[in-house]
């Protein structure tokens, strides 16, 4: 059910005032231009969220790449969390990630045509990627994870809150795990509620809706995980007896390490367990760098597993086990990757995408958007387009 996973800790609530001092004081400053925020004439959307880690901002960030790269001339924008390198950095073929951070090193990979950069400060980038070489044909920027980096002002503004860590029930920081008030919402332009459970209740988006209590100006959209067909990570070993694993559907018979770095690895847990023998999760820290006695626990967790087996693990992650070594030959033989897309729910796509794609064609020079009024789809997805009918709602004050 929704926010089933939040917990607080009611002795650190003292701390969580103070801190909320801090917050509301620099909001303030925004708010009264004491602190200015910046806006661009080419076309900036933002993705984040106000809570700490885990709400699906990789998935959510490339549908929007899906959507837009081949209609614009796109660029990413991210902080690159945990890099070793300063400043601005422009991703290149010889770009690795240690130089630009796992997620942009991920999307970087997937999409080779589409321009990733990584600066912490995100005006500086902006101004990078929109003049000289580097962006001088830039049509829209994508920010990720830039909801609290408000010295940007972008176009549209996007709220990913975890269907199991509902913002309006948790606590700041560090008591919980908000980096703002849950009224910070109201800065967004679009809410979206991620890793909602496939199954989920039309009466279950009637009473999420009420709970958010969004202003009119606001949309509100609820998302869910599909999973693409299992891959082999790569050349570090052979496929063994598991060549033919492809699909969930085939995991029936297997026991499966589910080996995750990623903030929040619940949801994956749950969907999986529809298919899977059983699930036996090893978690480890959001963009955690595996070390030798890591390396050693996985290979010691999977050879106690029973056979038939198999180890299942996120895009992110295997960016990182890309570059470590000692993993044993039994795991290389079974581990496999799990490609992760976001689906929007309730037959809202076309929305959303109309949504899009029309504010990146007022403000954009393109000319290849003003062509195709009425594509409002992604080019490639996988989405098979039986849709639940659509559920209108309001939000009263």
């Amino acid at each position: 059910m929704e926010g089933d996973l939040i917990y607080t800790n009611k002795h650190l609530r003292p701390l969580s005032w103070l801190y909320g001092l801090g917050v509301g004081f620099r909001n303030f400053l925004f708010e009264t231009g004491v602190l200015k925020s910046h806006s661009y004439a080419t076309p900036v959307i933002s993705v984040g969220n106000i809570t700490v880690g885990g709400t699906g901002k990789t998935p959510h960030v490339e549908y929007l790449i899906r959507l837009l790269k081949d209609k614009t001339n796109l660029a990413v924008l991210s902080r690159g969390y945990k890099r070793k390198s300063h400043g601005f950095v422009l991703a290149d073929d010889n770009s690795t990630m240690y130089d630009i951070g796992d997620e942009p090193f991920q999307m970087k990979q997937k999409f080779p045509d589409i321009t990733v950069a990584v600066d912490k400060k995100r005006t500086r980038g902006i101004s990078r990627l929109t003049s000289g070489a580097a962006g001088k044909d830039i049509d829209v920027i994508v920010l990720d994870d830039a909801f609290q980096h408000r010295y940007v002002k972008p176009g549209i503004n996007i709220l990913l809150v975890d269907y199991h860590r509902l913002i309006i029930y948790d606590e700041l920081l560090p008591s919980g795990r908000l980096r703002e008030p849950a009224g910070s919402k109201d800065r967004a332009d679009i809410v979206i509620v991620t890793k909602c459970p496939p199954d989920i209740k039309p009466m279950d988006f009637r009473v999420l809706t009420k709970a958010l209590n969004l202003y009119p100006y606001q949309q509100l959209y609820f998302s869910t995980f599909e999973y693409g067909e299992l891959v082999p990570l790569g050349d570090l070993g052979g496929l063994g007896s598991l060549e033919s694993l492809a699909t969930l559907a085939t995991l029936a018979p297997y026991h499966t390490l589910l080996l995750t770095g990623i903030a929040s690895p619940e949801q994956m847990r749950q969907d999986l367990e529809r298919y899977a023998k059983d699930i036996h999760p090893l978690t480890f820290a959001d963009h955690h760098q595996f070390k030798e006695k890591d390396i050693r626990l996985i290979n010691e967790t999977f050879s106690q597993l029973p056979s038939p087996k198999c180890i299942i693990t996120t895009e992110k992650d295997a960016v990182r086990l890309r570059m470590v070594k000692g993993l044993s030959d039994e795991v290389l033989q079974h581990l496999y990757v799990l490609p992760i897309r976001i689906k929007l729910m309730l037959g809202q796509e076309e929305a959303f995408n109309k949504h899009i794609i029309d504010y990146v064609r007022k403000n954009s020079r393109n000319s290849i958007l003003a062509k195709s009024k009425d594509d409002y789809k992604p080019k490639d997805s996988d989405y098979s387009g039986d849709r639940p009918r659509t559920i209108s709602f309001r939000n009263n004050r």
